[in-house]
């Protein structure tokens, strides 16, 4: 003979049997009928669904930028405006982008260095008239 400890055996309540009438034959109940029980407030969650419902928000981030390399951020949570013409760095806006998903980073990388070499090649030729200009002044002086 073994001896199971891991499960402990549930008793079921047992109503006391009432006082027997002299005049009534009726057994007496050992357990609470089904109507009583459909009476008595149960106690907890109500039945039904076990499902979890999830409840869902809706915010809507839009990020713009300038072929200049110019960045700004809009949220919207539901149709109210949240935040509007933030400006913000493209460094952030490619670290973000890594972030949330490599499909998102890649064209947003390709935006940001395209933009880049165009602010490299506007300083270049800004260098170029400013050293151009800077000879003018010398020949001027001179």
């Amino acid at each position: 003979m073994s001896l199971d400890t891991t499960t402990t055996p549930q008793e079921t309540p047992v109503a006391p049997a009432p006082v027997a009438d002299d005049s009534a034959a009726a057994p007496a109940p050992t357990a609470a009928s089904p109507e009583s029980e459909e009476a008595k407030p149960k106690r907890g969650r109500a039945k039904g669904s076990t499902a979890k419902k999830t409840r869902t928000v809706e915010l809507t981030l839009t990020v713009t930028g300038t072929a200049d390399g110019e960045w700004q951020a809009e949220l919207k949570h539901g149709s109210k405006w949240v935040a509007q013409g933030l400006k913000i760095p493209a460094s952030a806006v490619s670290r973000a982008a890594k972030e949330l998903h490599e499909d998102l980073s890649i064209p947003i990388d390709e935006v940001i260095n395209a933009a880049v070499e165009q602010q490299k090649a506007k300083v270049a030729a800004l260098e170029a008239e400013l050293e151009q200009a800077k000879q003018a002044l010398a020949e001027l002086d001179g």
